[in-house]
């Protein structure tokens, strides 16, 4: 799993430790910030199963929706989190995970 700490910001605030990244066993990208305050949990949390968030754009799209927003990236960023997932694609005749 690859994690990568950006600023993502909405409703009024800003996550400057914020994580997005991109998970392997799931197959979709991630993101994640505003440590909830009282659990461990963090507040904004979007994944999903199933290949939910396949690209950049899909897992932004997301954020919109709920009111917040991390883009941009920087270039070096976003080149990583394609690679990370073209790294989990399994090569033509190769085995599936």
């Amino acid at each position: 799993m690859s994690r990568y700490t950006i600023t993502v910001t909405g409703q009024g605030r800003s996550d400057p430790e914020a994580i997005i990244g991109y998970d392997p066993p799931l197959r979709t990208l991630f993101l994640q910030a505003f440590p909830h305050e009282v659990t461990d949990n963090p507040a904004l949390s979007i994944s999903a199963y199933g290949h939910a968030f396949e690209r950049l754009e899909d897992l932004h799209q997301a954020a919109i929706a709920l009111g917040y927003d991390f883009m941009p990236l920087p270039p070096d960023l976003a080149t990583k989190l394609t690679g990370d997932k073209a790294a989990d694609r399994p090569e033509r005749g190769g085995r599936l995970r």
